[in-house]
This record gives C-alpha cells, sequence and structure tokens, in this order.
C-alpha cells in the first residue's frame, strides 16, 4: 500500500503533523554538527562492560539474564523489587540507554529492560518485526519471568511496540508511559519527508546493507544523535559496537520495513482505546507536546509532558527529570511533585 494511503487524511496537514514538523526541523541545524564530530569506528558486536548474563556492572542489584520466546532468546537486565516496570529501548540503541533511569526506578519497582528481538544481545528473529508480533514476545518474556500485570515505558522504537502490547492485553497493563515518538498511523508517516533515514531505513533489502558499511556506522548513527540538545549524555560509542554487526543493523532495517504494516494495524484496532492513563514526554527541543496529540486519538486520559533541556533521546539527555517523573506516574499514590514542571507526572 502506498505510504500516502496510509494515514487517516492524507491530503490535509494535521495540527499533529504541523508540531511535529516544526519540532523535527528545529532539530535538523544539529545534524551537520554531529556529522562533523562522528569519528569513532564500529568495533566488536559485542555490547563493552556488560555481559550477557550475571550480575550488571553499572549498578548494584541488577542481573543479566536471557528468556526463550517464540523467534529467540531475548536478553534483558532486571533489578529492584515491586511492581514490574518494562522498558523498551529505541532505535538506534539498546537497553543501555535506560541505565541513567534504572537505578531510581528501582527503589519502588522489579525494573525489566529488554534488549529488543534482533537488538543488543537478543535473538535475531528470521521475521515478525511488525509491532504487534513484538509485542507479544516481549509479553511472552514478561510472563515466563513471573509477571502478568506491568507498567510499560517506552521510546521511540519501544513507543511502538509499548502501544499494542497496552492495547491487546489492557488488563495486563496497568499505567503506560511513552517518550518520544508518535504513532504509526497517527502521524508517524507526517515524519517520513523531514529526515531521509525514514525511507533508507524502510528502503527493501538489500538496499541500506549494500550502502552502509561498517566503517559507516559512527557517521550514520552519530547523524542520529544529532537529534539530541545534550549530545554529551548519549553513550554512543556503544551504540557504535552494538550496531557494527550487519545482521544487527538488518534487524534495525525490518523494524522500519514494518511500519506500513503497523500503520494498518493502528488503523483497524482503533476503536480499542486505551482505558490506562498514558504519559507522554516530548523532549523541548524535539516533539515537545506532539507525543501527546498523536495518543489521544488512542486513549481519553493522555498526561502531556514536556521534558526540559532534551532533544530526542531524554532518558540520557535528562535522567534527573524521567526518574522523577516516571516515578510520580508509576507511584502507588499521589504524592506532591518537587518542582513545578513534574506536576503533569502526578499519579
Amino acid at each position: 500500500m502506498p505510504l500516502n494511503e496510509i494515514t487517516t487524511r492524507p491530503k490535509r496537514t494535521t495540527p499533529v503533523a504541523r508540531r511535529l514538523r516544526r519540532a523535527v526541523i528545529s532539530t535538523f541545524a544539529a545534524l551537520a554538527v554531529a556529522l562533523c564530530t562522528t569519528t569513532a569506528s564500529a568495533g566488536a558486536a559485542q555490547t563493552p562492560g556488560e555481559p550477557a548474563q550475571g550480575p550488571a556492572s553499572f549498578a548494584p542489584g541488577f542481573t543479566h539474564g536471557k528468556v526463550a520466546v517464540e523467534g529467540g532468546n531475548l536478553h534483558y537486565v532486571r533489578g529492584g523489587s515491586g511492581p514490574a516496570i518494562v522498558l523498551l529501548h529505541g532505535w538506534p540503541e539498546t537497553w543501555l540507554m535506560w541505565r541513567p533511569v534504572m537505578p531510581a526506578l528501582a527503589r519502588d519497582h522489579t525494573v525489566i529492560a529488554f534488549d529488543l528481538p534482533g537488538l543488543g544481545d537478543s535473538a535475531i528473529p528470521s521475521g515478525g518485526y511488525d509491532k504487534a508480533t513484538t509485542a507479544k514476545r516481549i509479553r511472552e518474556a514478561v510472563h515466563k519471568l513471573g509477571f502478568t500485570q506491568v507498567e510499560l515505558l517506552g521510546h521511540d522504537l519501544g513507543v511502538l511496540i509499548a502501544h499494542p502490547y497496552a492495547r491487546d492485553f489492557p488488563g495486563e497493563v496497568t499505567r503506560f508511559a511513552v517518550i518520544e515518538s508518535p504513532l504509526a498511523g497517527f502521524g508517524l508517516e507526517q515524519l517520513y519527508g523531514l529526515s531521509w533515514h525514514f525511507r533508507f531505513n524502510m528502503s527493501p533489502a538489500p538496499i541500506p546493507e549494500k550502502i552502509m558499511d561498517n566503517a559507516d556506522v559512527s557517521t550514520y548513527l552519530g547523524m542520529m544523535y544529532g537529534f539530541s540538545f545534550n549530545r554529551e549524555g548519549i553513550d554512543a560509542e556503544a551504540y557504535y559496537r552494538a550496531y557494527a554487526s550487519p545482521a544487527r543493523r538488518t534487524a534495525g532495517y525490518n523494524y522500519y520495513r514494518a511500519f506500513p504494516a503497523d500503520a494498518e494495524n493502528n488503523l483497524a484496532n482503533a476503536s480499542k482505546r486505551l482505558p490506562m492513563p498514558v504519559l507522554a514526554i516530548g523532549g523541548q527541543y524535539s516533539f515537545g507536546t506532539g507525543v501527546a496529540d498523536s495518543f489521544r486519538q488512542v486513549a481519553d486520559d493522555v498526561r502531556p509532558v514536556v521534558a526540559p533541556d532534551a532533544g530526542h533521546f531524554v532518558p540520557e539527555e535528562n535522567p534527573g527529570f524521567v526518574a522523577d517523573c516516571a516515578n510520580l506516574f508509576f507511584a502507588a499514590q499521589d504524592t506532591a511533585p518537587p518542582r513545578p514542571e513534574l506536576a503533569p507526572c502526578v499519579r
């Protein structure tokens, strides 16, 4: 299906699209800086400093593990105790993006950060990169780890996966927080013309595979990290290594190649509105309230939050704000926010 047939109003620029367009355009100036300053080369594919299983090195009380699901083993990092929060990362990153916020979340919760299928240290499935299938794989892993009810927190690509998890299994998701992505079918398509990486990653195999070589990883991914305000907070070197494997890059492309099917699925299930509260966080220098604008089309209780001093990679650019906001939203009871900008985060 042509991409312009996926949207609900393909010939009209919606308020959501205008807001997202302004937000993305505002970050383009940073791309030139990213291209000029990216010099690191891609090395081995193994994530540095963290084993695939066993104790984690980034903070006490966290461990690595793997769990078998349909499509292959999923790697996860787990710590804390109490109600489970499942963390789903974006592209081009891995579970590592959540390290700055995991210890704070683990004070009152069991925190489980997955590597998405095909990425990081998770097995590479032969298919099923549409987000509904991926959500089912994550859910299978969650159940095998002993949890049938969870709270979800997703960033970027992780938002697109967490949404069908919450939509298709609403009785298992108590609260839902999303960071920095509109939904396919409800605003994501409006971004395709604003950054060429969308069309590039969505190109059929082997076009991006032939064009992007190992030596190009730091330049390409470095451009992506240019969609940030606090670039120093992003551990770009770790992600260059994580995506040094051509097979891992193909898995990333396959998630993008599934966007048209994701949009069709979301539109076909638009009547299944999310019953749980949705915390929608956008970076001050990126999507802002545009994330909430998208989710209002599929949910009734949407709480818009703008993360200060952050571009697209909010959990790494301003982890203190994300941890404070998430802890307020996922708290067992209402708690007074320590500062005014956190007021929308209160349960």
